[in-house]
């Protein structure tokens, strides 16, 4: 059975301005502080992250879209205790306003050896967390 979860947050900076920190597959490090390394491979349609516990997670990049600001991955390997798993990072426009953007965080998956309230938590909090740190970085 599949799930899903979405956490989005209203940073302070432009659209463009947050697109060029976090639209790079390959920038988790520069904002987020759970990802301390990350290699591009495959010419940087994939990348291996490496976590503060040394935790590998393996990611392919599904889809990018630099007009419209937001790209999906799966998860091809990871200490997670899901399976099926995508995720798409957006950057949206806030309408009159030109100093802020909404970054939107959302994930599908299917639980494998957890409860999907486990799963919906432990997503929900990364996102939340990242969010966050992606805020931290901006201000």
């Amino acid at each position: 059975m599949t799930t899903s979860t979405s956490v989005g947050r209203v940073v302070p900076a432009s659209p463009e301005r947050v697109w060029q920190l976090i639209g790079g597959f390959d920038s988790l490090p520069d904002w987020l502080p759970y990802i301390a390394e990350s290699t591009a491979l495959e010419g940087g349609r994939v990348r291996r992250l490496a976590n503060p516990d040394g935790e590998v997670i393996v990611e392919r990049l599904v889809d990018f879209n630099e007009t419209e600001r937001h790209y999906s991955y799966a998860i091809l390997e990871a200490p997670f205790p899901v399976v099926g798993y995508n995720s798409t990072l957006r950057v949206h426009e806030v309408p009159g306003r030109k100093d802020v953007a909404e970054v939107q965080w959302s994930g599908r998956f299917a639980p494998q050896g957890a409860s999907e309230d486990e799963v919906v938590a432990l997503f929900s909090g990364i996102y939340r967390d990242g969010l966050d740190a992606l805020d931290k970085t901006l201000s």
